[in-house]
């Protein structure tokens, strides 16, 4: 165990950043965390079959390294290999930060997350916003990142997913996870992290919030993480994430906790496939008789679709706000959305294996 006098009796802070050849970002990382108004007391990059200077890199900047033998489970893997070698070291009490090597934490967001937990709280995450650049597929995501954030805080913080770009543990609760899935409560193999997930972080909440734990995202655990450049890159993290959540929700199957997610993806389906029918509906009628003119009923009920949409994402910036007035820019971006829903659907109803792909 640690010493508690080294940390002034307040709790052991030790952040896992797992990273496979990320030489270009993991400076920009472990700085985010020196400049936390709570330092942690402890940060470990865990290099997973780097080929690439990570090591090098993050040893430069005041990190420990430590080097994951045999995985063969891509980041899952690696987090269980890092947290079984630490977790002998730490109390209950103390606290285990899981950061993405290409997220930048906000300046409060330890001391924010660290102030959130009470005994009913199990895990913090955080609330995670774009980068800039992209272009405009970059624009897109990031004016939809701010609308998850304004979902969030309309809800009081309470998190949907336990992000993956940063989340913080109490050491109590990652043995609990374990020996619930020792114990055959969860599945997911017998590490901290499961195995069997496309999508880990979403595992791990459903997992938290079954042994009876909330987990929260409050607005001051800002995260800045990467965006996709291309819709190729786009297409296959948003599968990998879209599957994942259909598989995660087969797997536990209906409880208490996953009610509200299958109904989350049944709705999904369903405005999928009504906007899919409105604009067959349009385009049919528009060929056929030409326009029909504008209704004073359909037209209120859009402007107040608008201002929703554009209200949501103020605080993205003007131009965030000037491309959700147009609506077609964003129409689109569903349209795509929408293809990535009803594939990951048909792949889990045909079950064909969806590979992990880098992005």
């Amino acid at each position: 165990m640690h010493d508690p006098a080294a940390t002034g009796g307040r709790p052991h802070l030790t952040v896992l950043i797992p990273a496979h050849n990320e030489q270009e970002r993991i400076a920009a990382a472990i700085d985010g965390l020196w400049h936390q108004t709570r330092r942690p007391d402890l940060i470990v990059v865990v290099a997973d079959n780097c080929t690439d200077d990570t090591a090098a890199v993050a040893a430069a900047h005041g990190a420990q390294v430590f080097h994951t033998r045999g995985n063969t489970h891509k980041k899952a893997g690696a987090l269980n290999q890092a947290i079984d070698w630490i977790l002998p070291h730490l109390d209950d009490r103390d606290l285990v930060l899981v950061q993405d090597a290409d997220t930048v934490l906000n300046p409060w967001f330890n001391e924010t997350a660290m102030g959130t937990f009470n005994r009913k709280v199990g895990a913090v995450g955080g609330v995670f916003y774009g980068e800039p650049g992209g272009g405009f597929l970059g624009l897109l995501q990031r004016m939809e990142f701010h609308r998850y954030a304004w979902e969030v805080e309309r809800t009081g913080g309470r998190a949907q997913v336990l992000t993956g770009t940063g989340t913080m543990f109490r050491a109590r609760v990652l043995r609990e996870v374990r020996a619930a899935r020792l114990s055959g409560v969860i599945g997911g193999g017998d590490g901290y992290y499961s195995l069997a997930s496309l999508t880990e972080d979403d595992e791990m909440t459903k997992a938290v919030k079954t042994l009876g734990y909330r987990a929260m995202s409050p607005a001051g655990c800002a995260v800045t993480t990467e965006v996709m450049p291309t819709l190729r890159k786009l297409w296959h993290q948003r599968l990998r994430w879209q599957r994942g959540a259909l598989e995660n929700l087969r797997d536990y199957g209906w409880t208490r906790v996953t009610a509200r997610y299958f109904m989350q993806q049944l709705l999904m389906g369903f405005g999928a496939l009504s906007f899919l029918v409105y604009l067959i509906f349009t385009s049919t009628y528009t060929t056929m008789y030409g326009w029909p003119g504008l209704s004073p009923f359909w037209t209120a009920i859009g402007l107040i679709f608008v201002v929703e949409k554009t209200v949501s994402v103020r605080r993205a910036g003007p131009l965030a706000v000037l491309v959700a007035a147009l609506m077609v820019p964003e129409m689109l971006y569903d349209l795509f959305q929408h293809a990535v829903y009803f594939t990951s659907l048909w792949g889990l109803v045909r079950r064909s294996e969806e590979k992990w792909v880098a992005t």
